[in-house]
C-alpha cells in the first residue's frame, strides 16, 4: 500500500476532495481548489482505486429499545407503517430492519441486535476473499479480458440457483482497485481493456468536424426496422485510426452487435471503398441491408459501393458520432486491443479475426448476456 506524504490531507479536506473527485473533476482542478500540490491527493485516489469510500449513515441504526418496540408491535399485529409512526422512522427503515431479520414471523429484538452489532464491526471481509471458487471464476474471465459487468451477469446466468456464485461488478472493480483488498492479482489490472488503475474522472467525448460529401442520405431517411434494431443485417461503420496514416475498417451489426475487422491499406476512399466491397460480397444475402457511416470523405465513393452490392449506405450528420452509438462504443472497446498513438499497419487480417473473436464471444449487458456471434446466427439461421 502506498504510504501518504506528509503532511497529508485533512479530514476536512478529504471529504472535499471526493466530493470533486465525483464531480468529475480532474487531480490539477482539485489541487487548485484544495491549495495543496498533486502529491497527498494521487496517494488518496491510488490506495482507494478512485473509487470514493462509502459514507457511514449511523443515524439511521436503530436502537435497542427500539427494536423491541419493533418487536412488540410486529405481535400485535401492527403494519410497519404504524411501527415506524410510533418510532418517528422512515416506514422504509422498518422494513429492512425487520426483513433483514427473520421477517414478521421470526423477528427477535435481542437477536437482531446481535445480529447488527456483527453486521457493523469493521473491516468486513471481501467476498472474493471468503470464496476461493468464485475468485477463480472470476480470475479466469478476466485473464480472458471479459468486463467485470460482463462477468458478473455471466454468473448470473450461469449459477442461477446459486447465490454464493454471484458478485456485482463494483465490488469486482473494489477487488482490483483498492490495494488494501489484496484478493486479485494485480496483472490482472492490465486485462481491463481501459489499462487504468483507477477510476478517472469522465470526458467528454470530442467530435471531430468533417467535410461534406455529395450525394447522402441522411440517417433520418432510415426504415423503421434499421432504428429498432429487430431485424440484422444493418451495420454501423468507420475508421479505427492509428499513427502513419494507419487505419482499420470497423463495422458493427445493429441487432447482435457483432464485429468485423476490415485491413485497409489507407483512408483514400477507393481503398476503403474495395475493402468494404469485398467483405460484404463474402455475407449471406441477409446480412447485406444496409451501413451507416459518419462524414468521413473515405466513403466518398459510397453511390459506387451501393450500385455494386446493392447495400444502402446512410449518413449521419456532421460533427454527430452519437448517431452511430454502437459502432462509436466498440471502437472504444478495441483501443483496448489498439491504443492511440499506435501504428495499425502492421496487422495481418488474421490478427484483426482473432481479436474480432474476443469480442464476438463476450457476453453483453444489452443482449441479455448473450454473446454477439449467439444472437447473429440466432436471427441468421432461420432466413437460411
Amino acid at each position: 500500500m502506498l504510504k501518504e506524504g506528509r503532511p497529508g490531507l485533512t479530514v476536512e479536506q478529504k471529504i472535499d476532495m471526493w466530493r470533486r473527485w465525483k464531480a468529475g473533476q480532474s487531480i490539477a482542478e482539485i489541487c487548485e481548489a484544495l491549495k495543496r500540490n498533486s502529491s497527498p491527493i494521487w496517494v488518496q485516489l491510488a490506495n482507494r482505486g478512485g473509487i470514493a469510500p462509502s459514507g457511514r449513515r449511523r443515524e439511521v441504526v436503530l436502537k435497542m429499545n427500539e427494536r423491541e418496540e419493533i418487536s412488540r408491535g410486529l405481535s400485535a399485529g401492527e403494519s410497519l407503517r404504524s411501527i415506524a409512526r410510533g418510532l418517528g422512522r422512515a416506514p422504509s427503515t422498518v422494513s429492512r430492519e425487520v426483513a433483514r431479520h427473520g421477517g414478521r414471523s421470526n423477528y427477535r429484538a435481542n437477536h437482531a441486535e446481535y445480529e447488527a452489532s456483527l453486521s457493523a464491526l469493521r473491516p468486513k471481509p471481501c467476498l472474493l476473499a471468503l470464496n476461493a471458487k468464485l475468485r477463480r471464476a472470476v480470475a479466469s474471465k478476466l485473464a480472458l479480458q471479459w468486463s467485470p459487468e460482463q462477468i458478473s451477469g455471466w454468473l448470473k446466468m450461469q449459477y442461477s440457483d446459486d447465490q454464493s456464485m454471484q458478485i456485482s461488478h463494483e465490488t469486482i472493480y473494489k477487488s482490483l482497485f483498492i490495494q488494501a483488498r489484496g484478493v486479485l492479482k494485480k496483472e490482472l489490472l492490465k486485462q481491463l481493456r481501459s489499462g487504468r488503475r483507477f477510476r478517472y474522472a469522465r470526458r467528454r467525448a470530442s467530435e471531430e468536424p468533417r467535410g461534406k460529401i455529395p450525394g447522402t442520405v441522411s440517417i433520418r431517411e432510415r426504415p423503421a426496422e434499421v432504428e429498432d434494431r429487430a431485424i440484422p443485417g444493418h451495420w454501423e461503420g468507420d475508421l479505427l485510426c492509428g499513427t502513419r496514416s494507419s487505419q482499420i475498417i470497423t463495422l458493427v451489426e445493429r441487432h447482435s452487435r457483432y464485429t468485423t475487422l476490415i485491413k485497409v491499406a489507407d483512408h483514400k476512399t477507393e481503398n476503403v471503398v474495395a475493402a468494404l466491397k469485398r467483405h460484404v460480397r463474402t455475407l449471406p444475402k441477409s446480412l447485406r441491408r444496409s451501413i451507416t457511416w459518419d462524414h468521413g470523405k473515405e466513403m466518398s465513393n459510397h453511390a459506387d459501393f451501393s450500385m455494386d452490392t446493392d447495400v444502402k449506405v446512410y449518413f449521419c450528420d456532421p460533427s454527430s458520432p452519437w448517431q452511430r452509438g454502437t459502432n462509436e462504443n466498440t471502437n472504444g472497446l478495441l483501443r483496448q486491443y489498439f491504443p492511440k498513438r499506435s501504428d495499425l499497419s502492421g496487422y495481418t487480417q488474421s490478427q484483426l479475426d482473432k481479436i474480432a473473436l474476443r469480442l464476438n464471444q463476450r457476453p453483453r449487458k444489452t443482449l441479455g448476456f448473450q454473446t454477439p456471434a449467439d444472437k447473429l446466427w440466432a436471427g441468421v439461421a432461420p432466413t437460411n
